[in-house]
């Protein structure tokens, strides 16, 4: 058996995230209230007790600390049934040494899947043994105000990067802030680019220590609070 593809709901960068109402290991939750006032990554699994599955959700368990710090919340998403995410979650704490207590989005008929379009449609033997396609993995930062601002999507045989997702959001939150954007392999503390909208005297009261490289591109360091 397979599912349709999603019809006229492709999400883009600014695209308003859906809600839905969902159960997990630890009781129903509906997207917008679970989220509140803060930001958040969704990010899909194949499967329960699958391999790739188990290293990622530890690394993202043990970096929980960081996302709280940046008024970030965590909320995974299997296809599998809230009594198996439970039994897994002592599989991860055992295998990483973390302490899982973020919601995994039990989701065996895909419904919130295909809100988001987490479907394998590039592999078809990606499948359950009734015949259903895995989710693939994908991470999505949702902002504030309900709009997603990062999309990410995975191959199921490659595991993510817990770093680089922080390293978005970093970057975005700082965006955000101040009126500047973040170059190729920018870390934080690292010099950020002056934004475009910017005028170069309205520069110098913005960031007294800009520099112009070219007159397209600006370069400044950037005081900014420790997380």
């Amino acid at each position: 058996m397979s599912i349709p593809k999603p019809n006229n709901s492709t999400l883009r960068l600014g695209s308003t995230a859906p809600n839905f109402d969902a159960d997990t290991q630890n009781g129903p939750i509906s997207l917008y209230d679970y989220q509140g006032d803060d930001w958040l990554i969704l990010f899909s699994h194949p499967a329960d007790r699958t391999p790739v599955c188990t290293t990622e959700l530890g690394a993202f368990a043990k970096l929980q600390p960081e996302f709280a710090k940046r008024n970030t919340k965590l909320l995974g998403l299997s296809v599998d049934t809230t009594d198996s995410h439970k039994e897994w979650i002592e599989d991860i704490n055992e295998i990483t040494g973390s302490n899982l207590t973020f919601p995994i989005i039990a989701d065996p008929k895909r419904e919130v899947a295909l809100k988001y379009d987490m479907i394998d449609f590039q592999d078809a033997t990606n499948i359950d043994d009734k015949g259903v396609q895995f989710t693939i993995r994908s991470v999505f930062i949702i902002d504030p105000k309900h709009q997603i601002r990062l999309i990410l999507s995975y191959p199921a045989s490659t595991g993510r990067n817990t770093a680089e997702v922080l390293r978005v959001l970093d970057s975005l939150q700082l965006g955000d802030k101040n009126r500047i954007t973040t170059p190729i392999n920018w870390i934080p503390g690292d010099d950020v680019i002056v934004h475009p909208g910017v005028s170069n005297e309205e520069a110098k009261t913005l960031f007294p220590k800009f520099r112009i490289i070219k007159p397209y591109l600006r370069l400044t360091p950037l005081e900014v609070e420790q997380k």
